[in-house]
């Protein structure tokens, strides 16, 4: 099976970014259990791609371990919102580009602040989608807050969304 050329893929090959392309069977709602076993890798370094938004439908991307949820209420207090709510699945769309389950947070069709867990920046590599259902690229973390100016906060709680 070939690997896709996705925008995100495109968007990596453009900022001459060092990666590897992963592909594995998708699963409906399997999340990142499903791409991690199918990898063998531990689920913390998979890390899951989220569309939220504010109260007032503002899109963000927020980036979290796998098996970690993230915390809506200590984002919008970090970022001086009212609440913070993952978008529709149609919605999130429309602002990614991606499609659920296969969204990544590179070569998004709008421009939208991104927030990752900071702790993602002590793994020496992340497996992230790569624009497509049952496609994980690996790459350096350094490459989210340097490349796509993703901004670190401190918002992991315990289990999976």
């Amino acid at each position: 099976m070939k690997s896709p050329v996705t925008a995100a893929v495109r968007f990596l090959r453009a900022h001459k970014i060092a990666y590897t392309e992963h592909l594995y069977a998708y699963q409906e709602r399997g999340g990142t259990t499903v791409s991690a076993r199918e990898l063998g890798v531990s689920e913390h370094v998979v890390v899951k791609t989220l569309i939220m938004q504010t109260e007032d439908a503002k899109p963000l991307v927020a980036l979290m371990h796998g098996d970690k949820q993230v915390s809506t209420k200590n984002l919008a207090r970090i970022i001086g919102a009212k609440g913070i709510t993952p978008c529709d699945p149609k919605v999130a769309t429309k602002h990614s580009g991606y499609v659920v389950g296969g969204t990544s947070p590179f070569g998004t069709r709008k421009v939208m602040p991104i927030y990752m867990e900071k702790s993602i920046l002590d793994l020496p590599r992340i497996y992230i989608n790569g624009g497509a259902r049952g496609f994980l690229v690996s790459l350096k973390p350094s490459v989210l807050t340097d490349v796509i100016k993703a901004i670190p906060v401190s918002v992991a709680t315990e289990g999976v969304a």
